[in-house]
């Protein structure tokens, strides 16, 4: 990668490859650079995959550093990007199953390690309807028929 010449004088798509490369000092000032210049040169849908591509290269090459810093450093904010998202997304399920399993727990007792998986392998808008749904049951057999319904 060295021998492609200086990220600035490259075409976007290469310079993006070129900055996973690119010494820990210098990878901030060049991944703000290609961050302007995506703006400047890329249409909006484009430029979303380009920045989150910037963003997720950076986010590996700085994996000491919190959320916040790395957005202070890029001049961003990640929450626009799909991994944000998609971290967001895996945060909001793992939530869910575990008050869901914590209430079902404190309704019927102990749940089997089966019905557990069952519940945790639930897409989260099963899940959500669930937690809806286990206000109305009266025993675990409720339970035990909404999940084969499902």
């Amino acid at each position: 990668m060295d021998e492609l010449g200086n990220i600035r004088s490259l075409p976007l798509w290469v310079a993006l490859m070129v900055l996973t490369t690119v010494a820990e000092e210098q990878a901030p000032a060049e991944a703000r650079y290609l961050l302007t210049r995506t703006h400047q040169e890329v249409s909006s849908e484009a430029s979303h995959a380009i920045i989150e591509m910037i963003t997720t290269i950076m986010v590996y090459k700085f994996e000491q550093l919190s959320r916040k810093e790395v957005e202070s450093m890029l001049g961003i904010t990640l929450k626009e990007t799909r991994v944000y998202r998609e971290i967001k997304e895996e945060g909001r399920e793992e939530a869910t199953v575990n008050l869901v399993i914590r209430q079902l727990t404190k309704r019927f007792g102990e749940l089997s390690e089966e019905m557990r998986s069952s519940i945790s392998s639930l897409p989260l808008p099963v899940l959500e309807d669930l937690s809806e749904a286990l206000l109305d049951f009266t025993s675990l057999a409720d339970l035990q028929a909404w999940m084969a319904a499902r």
